[in-house]
């Protein structure tokens, strides 16, 4: 009987190792499923939480606080690699982290080659170009298409740097403090990688697309990128960072004895 664990009932090693990695599957999962519909949405639409109008009466502009619906879902994935690393350590962390870069490679050639082959649209001798339709819009694929493309270079230098900080600052706040303290490896390591993301996928994203941020009419560009996407966007993922802490403290407890785990412990080793 591993120790720690000899007050509950024996249990062979088949079985155990079964259990081990039948729920690294569903945390892996959860996340791989997450990231692609994060990526999928992106900035197809925008949610509006708040506008304040700014400036005087001949020279009023709006601050629009606005997150991308692909925001939405991307909180589960700092939660599903901070329980990853808990139970399975850093190596396993890092190997979805990756599998998640290769997993939207494949998601961007699929649309890519959805796109290439032939269709009931009509084609544009000339332009080898769909022809629009009589509100001037491409057809409903296309422009999702084209979206996900705009944005899926920025999500991915996003979701590597934010992700793989997310990981070893968890893996250092768990080898400070001995393996105590949930609370602070969990919202330290989240609440930086978050600031991280958030910058980085916004400033990517305009600047690397120059379209789909929406920037009111008369607001400095600079303003509504840092106060309105990214402060809006970071407050999210803060808040739901926060949320989420008694989540993976009721996960924790009830994963440790089905796992035979001691969550205290570093894993780095574990099942490779």
């Amino acid at each position: 009987m591993m120790s720690g664990f000899e007050h509950l009932s024996e249990i062979d090693e088949g079985t155990l190792t079964e259990r081990r990695e039948r729920m690294f599957l569903v945390m892996a999962g959860l996340f791989l499923g997450t990231l692609t519909m994060l990526n999928i949405l992106g900035i197809t639409r925008f949610i509006k939480f708040y506008e304040i109008m700014l400036g005087t009466d001949d020279k009023a502009w709006s601050l629009v606080f606005s997150v991308a619906v692909g925001v939405l879902p991307y909180p589960m994935t700092f939660l599903c690699t901070d329980l990853i690393s808990e139970f399975y350590g850093r190596r396993r962390a890092n190997f979805v982290v990756l599998i998640g870069l290769l997993l939207n490679v494949w998601v961007v050639f699929i649309l890519w080659l959805g796109g290439v082959l032939p269709g009931w649209e009509s084609i544009d001798a000339e332009t080898g170009r769909v022809v629009l339709d009589g509100a001037g819009r491409e057809p409903l694929y296309f422009e999702i298409q084209a979206l996900a493309f705009g944005a899926v270079f920025a999500s991915m230098v996003a979701y590597l740097a934010a992700q793989f900080c997310d990981v070893w600052l968890f893996h250092f706040w768990k080898k400070l403090t001995g393996g105590k303290h949930l609370w602070l490896r969990n919202n330290g390591s989240t609440l930086i990688s978050q600031m991280v993301d958030s910058v980085a996928v916004i400033l990517v994203t305009y600047y690397g697309t120059k379209s789909g941020l929406p920037i009111p009419e008369g607001t400095a560009v600079w303003f509504q990128l840092v106060f309105g996407y990214i402060l809006a966007s970071y407050v999210f993922k803060m808040v739901a960072a926060l949320v989420d802490t008694p989540i993976i403290y009721a996960a924790v407890w009830l994963l440790k004895d089905y796992l035979r785990i001691d969550p205290t412990a570093m894993h780095d080793t574990l099942g490779d």
